[in-house]
């Protein structure tokens, strides 16, 4: 697990290997979450790449009687 420090500017570096793995790029933009006493930097995806993600789930919903 890598550690970083915050900068007198509230400022953090995301370090290299995480960079990579995620494949960051400068300007990207990120959310931010605050999940119990924790921060989370989820970064955002545009649409077009999240085609197909959801192929093979079951759709099957059990429905009641009187409904198509």
């Amino acid at each position: 697990m890598d550690a970083v420090k915050i900068s007198p500017k509230f400022q953090v570096v995301i370090p290299r290997a995480v960079r990579d793995k995620l494949g960051l790029v400068p300007g990207q933009k990120m959310q931010v979450v605050v999940y119990g006493d924790r921060i989370e930097l989820i970064p955002e995806q545009d649409i077009r790449s999240m085609r197909g993600m959801l192929r093979g789930i079951d759709t099957t919903v059990e429905r009641d009687n009187d409904r198509l």
